[in-house]
């Protein structure tokens, strides 16, 4: 399996052994490593049975002001920003994600917050034969649920965990 790793994170794939599968030929990523496991798979010459999308990161419903208002944050204060996303992303759970925490940069979380799922990607994937599973966690603070849910459960299929945030637990 090939695996990509959330903003910031590092490791952080043990904490979804439930979802995984472990396949040569599955690939998976959390949050904004949802993000470039999509964009592998699409750009990918070499077979992909499954795509495991967790939590991805679906930032399109939102105004720019709001995208501008996060650069800005983290622009001024990088560890209090990581540390505010690091509590939002294990909320309602109270896990520890401080050995998880991993380089990041402002270019990272710029495209992050910029990246746009495109439907007709995500079907021209499907149909080349792709399985995408989406989980999305109903109490996430770092997206909107009900919007990725809405997104997603259009073209393809999700899992929405009751009571769960952004790490699914």
């Amino acid at each position: 399996m090939i695996y990509f790793n959330g903003f910031a994170l590092k490791d952080e794939e043990k904490f979804f052994e439930g979802q995984l599968i472990k396949s040569d030929f599955c690939v998976a990523g959390f949050s904004y490593g949802a993000q470039k496991a999509f964009e592998y798979a699409y750009h990918s010459t070499e077979r992909i049975d499954r795509l495991i999308l967790l939590s991805p990161a679906f930032f399109q419903n939102h105004k720019k002001s709001f995208i501008r208002t996060q650069l800005r944050y983290y622009k001024a204060d990088e560890t209090s920003y990581a540390n505010e996303f690091l509590k939002n992303v294990v909320y309602p759970s109270d896990i520890n994600l401080s050995d998880n925490l991993d380089a990041h940069n402002y270019e990272d979380l710029e495209a992050l917050l910029s990246y746009v799922w495109d439907k007709e990607r995500v079907l021209e994937l499907i149909e080349r034969g792709v399985t995408i599973e989406v989980f999305i966690g109903e109490e996430d603070k770092i997206v909107n649920a009900k919007k990725s849910h809405e997104f997603f459960s259009e073209l393809t299929t999700v899992y929405l965990f009751k009571n769960r945030g952004h790490l699914l637990k």
